[in-house]
């Protein structure tokens, strides 16, 4: 598993994250960039300044902040992330609070879920945060249950002729998926993680993920019922909050 350095270099870690803010979620002034890193307004333009250096950012006649040419390549996902991450972000700690794991808040980008929340649990052994990471649709447990909502034809669509994965096989999990309401990504992305996801419609209908991360040693298929069940609940919720505070 890969969780946060022992002796991290704390602006790196700054200005990393804030590079994964304006690709992920659009542009950002320099006090949203200081409330969302928690540091002071003149750090924030200071690592503005250096990514702006860098390409990384851009500065647009508002004064906000954009991502530059070397981040725009990637796709990026149709969903209004900034007010998604907020509605979600209060369930995730009290999933947290009950399950005693890390909890993930993910999104489609092409054939790619990117991570845009992770709400961490404090046990010494533990799935770190996952914000800003991408991992294929196909093998991790969110991206399996958003894949399991989408027409078969856009299913088709997006992995035709991709060399690693066999299509049919992915078909035949995904309806799994459907069926049980839920899915598992177990070591597929990194050994010794395992996860369990559970779709939840975002903005607009448009299907996000939330996730349970934990060591694979502490995988129990006797939890699954607790683990499911209240990760539907806490969509449910995100999706009750999503609604009236549109």
């Amino acid at each position: 598993m890969k969780n946060k350095p022992a002796y991290a270099i704390e602006s790196v870690d700054h200005a990393l994250h804030l590079a994964s803010l304006l690709q992920q979620e659009g542009p950002l002034r320099v006090t949203d960039a200081a409330e969302r890193l928690g540091v002071s307004v003149s750090t924030a333009h200071r690592l503005f300044s250096m990514l702006v250096y860098r390409d990384f950012a851009e500065q647009g006649p508002d004064r906000r902040y954009r991502a530059g040419k070397v981040l725009r390549p990637t796709e990026t996902s149709e969903a209004p992330i900034a007010h998604l991450r907020r509605a979600a972000l209060p369930h995730m700690h009290q999933l947290v609070d009950r399950l005693q794991e890390s909890v993930n808040l993910m999104v489609m980008a092409g054939t790619e879920v990117r991570f845009i929340a992770t709400a961490e649990c404090e046990q010494i052994l533990r799935v770190g945060d996952r914000a800003g990471r991408t991992l294929p649709a196909h093998a991790a447990s969110g991206g399996k249950a958003i894949l399991a909502t989408l027409p078969a034809d856009e299913v088709t669509a997006l992995y035709d002729g991709v060399d690693d994965v066999d299509l049919t096989k992915l078909r035949r999990e995904l309806s799994l998926v459907r069926k049980r309401g839920f899915a598992i990504n177990d070591q597929l992305t990194e050994t010794g993680l395992t996860a369990v996801g559970v779709v939840l419609h975002g903005p607009s209908g448009t299907p996000a993920a939330l996730s349970l991360a934990l060591p694979t040693a502490r995988f129990d298929r006797e939890h699954l019922p607790t683990w499911v069940g209240a990760l539907s609940a806490a969509a449910a919720a995100i999706e009750h909050d999503l609604t009236t505070t549109a």
